[in-house]
């Protein structure tokens, strides 16, 4: 699969969901890179130690990646998306299906724990 940057455009738009910087401490790798390094290997499906050394140290990108998943930063930025969608007219939901599978545990059958 293809990978392209994040433009200019796209990141204005995801830059302010970010958290911010902290004030001490040591300086925190370029948001903007490591985020096109988080977003390479979701894209593409490598592993993180694959991931160009172009978008820094696969550990930080994980790292990265960990910390805003645990924050709820992910979860922030695919709201706003998909309100912007809505906003644009490029999302319409007119119907949703729901799928699940059910399997009996027959008498006799294993118990977890």
């Amino acid at each position: 699969m293809e990978f392209r940057e994040l433009t200019d455009e796209q990141w204005a738009f995801l830059q302010p969901l970010l958290p911010p910087k902290a004030r001490t401490g040591r300086p925190r790798a370029d948001d903007r890179r490591i985020i096109n390094g988080i977003l390479y290997v979701l894209i593409t499906g490598c592993r993180w130690q694959d991931m160009p050394r172009r978008y820094g140290a696969y550990q930080t990108a994980w790292r990265r990646h960990k910390e805003l998943q645990e924050k709820g930063v992910w979860e922030k930025i695919f709201r706003a998306l998909l309100d912007w969608g809505y906003a644009e007219g490029k999302v319409e939901v007119e119907e949703v299906g729901v799928d699940s599978t059910m399997i009996e545990a027959k008498k006799g059958g294993k118990r977890w724990g």
